[in-house]
C-alpha cells in the first residue's frame, strides 16, 4: 500500500502548518517540513515544539532563505527531500505541497489511486517547443546567468542581464539534457527520487547550470525526471488542482467550493483561502474518512472559463472579482509611506528594501511609469489602478507571494489612505515630514503646471505661500484622520526618534531601524 511523504515548503502561519501536519500524518503518512530561513524564528520554534513528539514528522536539516525565482527554492526542496528519504524508509511516494494546499480526497482514495497508477506525476513539457511560457523571457532564462533576485534586487538583476547581453556572454545548456518546464507541484515515486538525488551528487555541472538559471523550480525537477525515467512511467500532469484567472493570478477557493473541489480528478487543491474556515474543517474531516464515494466530473476549469467568458461579452452572473473582493485579506499587512517629496520617499523605500528585503512599490497611484509586473492589463493606466485599487494590491501581494507589502502614496490622495485604513487588513502608515524650501516649491509649481519658465518672480512670490499652505493642509488632514498604526519620520528629528518611528512602522528590531535612520543624505533633495 502507498505511503506518502509530503514535502511542505512554508514561511508563515505556524498554527495552520501544525494542523496540516497532524491531519496528514494521522492516517500513517509522513511529512518533511522546510520553514523558510528568513521567516520568524519564534514561529519555527512553535512548529518544532508542537510536532516534536510526532514520529511521522521531520524537518529539513538546513533552512534556506528562499526567494521567488531563485535556486534557493530548489535547494530547499532538495534538503527537504533528503530528510524525507533518510527518515521515512517506508515512504513509497514523495508529494510536494505548499502551506495553502489541502487534500480534496480521502486518504483511502489517495492511497488506492497511487497503488493503481505506478508512475510519476509531474507536469513536464518541452521548454522550447511548448507554449507553457505565454509571455516574457524564454531562452534568456537559460543562456544567461542570473545571480540576483528579480523582485528584491531589480536594478542588479537587469544590469547584469544587460551587461551579459551587450558583451555576448551566453552559455551552453548541458549537452545531454533536454530542458523541460512545468508546475512545481509533483508526486514522485521513491525509486525516481533516489535516482534524482544520486544524479545530483554526480553531476555538479548540472547543479552549477541550474543554480544561475531564472525560476529553476519550474525546470529543474521537470528536466531531471524526464532524463532519468522512461517516458511510459511519467504522467504529464500534476495531482494538485489549481486554476488561474484571465489576469494570470491563482484562483482562491472559499467555503462554497467544497462540492466543486471534490468532483475534480485531483488529490489536492491550491489555493485554499485562509478565511475559508468551514472549507478547511470539512476537507480536514474528509481526509480521515473511509468509504467515501467520489463523483468525478472534472468540470472545474471549463466552468470557470465559461463564467469568466460570459463576463467578457457583457453577460455575467455577478460582479467582476475586483468589484467583489472587498478586502486585501485579514492576514495581510499594507505598509504605506506618505511623502510629498517623491525622491525622498523613494530613497527611504530603497533603504528599507535593502535592510528588510520587503517587497516595495513606489507611487503606483501617481506615476504612470511605476515599474509593475503584468497584472493582466489592470495596471496599465493610473485610472484603472485607482478605480480597482484593492484588486491591484491583492494581485501584487499574490505576485510577490507575501503578506507584507510597502507602497508609496502622495499625501494629496487622502481618499486612498482612508480606503486602505478601513480595510480588514492591517494598515500601517509612515508619514515623512520634510522641509519645504522655496526652490522645492518652485519646482513643484513647474512640474504641476502652476508655473512655467516665463513666470515672473513676483508671481512666484505670491504663489509660494499658497502652495506651501496647501501642502501643510494635506498633512493636517492626515493628522486629523487619526489613523491607527500611524508614525512620522521627520527631517528635523534626531536619528533615535526616527529609528523608533521606523521600528514601529516596520515592526523590526531597533538595530535595523537605526541602520535605516542613520543613512547619509536620507532627506536630501
Amino acid at each position: 500500500m502507498a505511503k506518502i511523504a509530503y514535502l511542505l515548503l512554508c514561511h508563515k502561519d505556524p498554527e495552520a502548518i501544525i494542523r496540516q501536519a497532524e491531519r496528514l500524518t494521522a492516517v500513517g503518512d509522513f511529512m518533511a517540513i522546510h520553514f523558510d530561513g528568513s521567516a520568524d524564528p519564534a514561529a519555527y520554534r512553535q512548529i518544532t515544539s508542537a510536532l516534536a513528539d510526532n514520529p511521522n514528522v521531520t524537518f529539513a536539516r538546513k533552512r534556506i532563505r528562499c526567494g521567488w525565482g531563485e535556486w534557493s527554492l530548489v535547494e530547499a526542496t532538495l534538503h527537504t527531500l533528503r530528510a524525507a528519504v533518510e527518515d521515512f524508509p517506508r515512504a513509497t511516494h514523495f508529494y510536494m505541497l505548499s502551506g495553502d494546499c489541502m487534500a480534496i480526497k480521502s486518504a483511502e482514495y489517495v492511497h488506492q489511486f497511487l497503488d493503481e497508477h505506478d508512475r510519476d506525476f509531474i507536469e513536464s513539457v518541452d521548454y522550447f517547443k511548448s507554449d507553457w511560457i505565454k509571455t516574457g523571457w524564454k531562452e534568456e532564462r537559460l543562456i544567461y546567468r542570473h545571480w540576483f533576485n528579480e523582485r528584491t534586487q531589480r536594478k542588479l538583476f537587469y544590469a547584469m542581464f544587460n551587461l551579459q547581453k551587450r558583451l555576448g556572454l551566453t552559455r551552453s545548456i548541458p549537452a545531454d539534457l533536454q530542458i523541460q518546464i512545468g508546475s512545481q507541484w509533483w508526486c514522485l515515486r521513491r525509486r525516481t527520487v533516489e535516482f534524482l538525488l544520486e544524479f545530483v551528487k554526480q553531476r555538479r555541472d548540472v547543479i552549477r547550470f541550474f543554480r544561475s538559471t531564472w525560476i529553476p523550480d519550474e525546470t529543474f525537477f521537470q528536466t531531471l525526471v524526464r532524463h532519468l525515467v522512461p517516458e511510459a512511467e511519467i504522467e504529464n500532469r500534476s495531482l494538485t488542482f489549481l486554476m488561474f484567472t484571465d489576469y494570470g493570478m491563482p484562483v482562491t477557493f472559499y467555503n462554497d467550493h467544497y462540492d466543486l473541489l471534490l468532483s475534480q480528478n485531483y488529490l489536492f487543491a491550491r489555493k485554499i483561502s485562509p478565511e475559508a474556515v468551514d472549507l478547511k474543517r470539512r476537507l480536514g474531516l474528509l481526509y480521515a474518512a473511509r468509504s467515501v464515494p467520489f463523483q468525478i466530473s472534472n468540470e472545474g476549469r471549463s466552468l470557470f472559463d465559461f463564467l469568466t467568458g460570459r463576463g467578457r461579452i457583457g453577460r455575467r452572473f455577478a460582479n467582476r472579482f475586483w468589484e467583489t473582493e472587498a478586502t486585501l485579506g485579514r492576514e495581510r499587512e499594507l505598509l504605506i509611506v506618505i511623502c510629498k517629496k517623491w525622491n525622498v520617499a523613494k530613497r527611504v523605500l530603497e533603504r528599507i528594501r535593502q535592510v528588510t528585503n520587503l517587497p516595495a512599490v513606489e507611487y503606483l497611484f501617481s506615476e504612470e511609469d511605476t515599474p509593475l509586473p503584468d497584472l493582466g492589463g489592470i495596471q496599465t493606466t493610473l485610472e484603472k489602478r485607482t478605480r480597482h485599487r484593492r484588486a491591484v494590491l491583492r494581485m501584487l501581494f499574490d505576485y510577490y507571494e507575501t503578506d507584507r507589502l510597502i507602497v508609496c502614496i502622495d499625501p494629496a490622495n487622502l481618499d486612498l489612505l482612508n480606503d486602505f485604513a478601513s480595510d480588514r487588513s492591517i494598515t500601517r502608515m509612515l508619514e515623512i515630514e520634510c522641509r519645504l524650501p522655496d526652490d522645492y516649491l518652485i519646482g513643484h509649481a513647474m512640474r504641476s503646471g502652476l508655473a512655467g519658465d516665463q513666470t515672473s518672480q513676483e508671481t512666484l512670490n505670491r504663489l509660494l505661500p499658497t502652495i506651501r499652505g496647501a501642502m501643510l493642509h494635506e498633512t493636517d488632514c492626515i493628522r486629523d484622520a487619526q489613523f491607527e498604526h500611524y508614525n512620522c519620520l521627520r527631517e528635523t528629528a534626531d536619528p533615535d526618534s526616527n529609528a523608533a518611528a521606523l521600528g514601529q512602522f516596520l515592526m523590526i528590531p531597533e538595530e535595523k531601524a537605526r541602520e535605516i535612520a542613520q543613512t547619509e543624505r536620507l532627506f536630501a533633495d
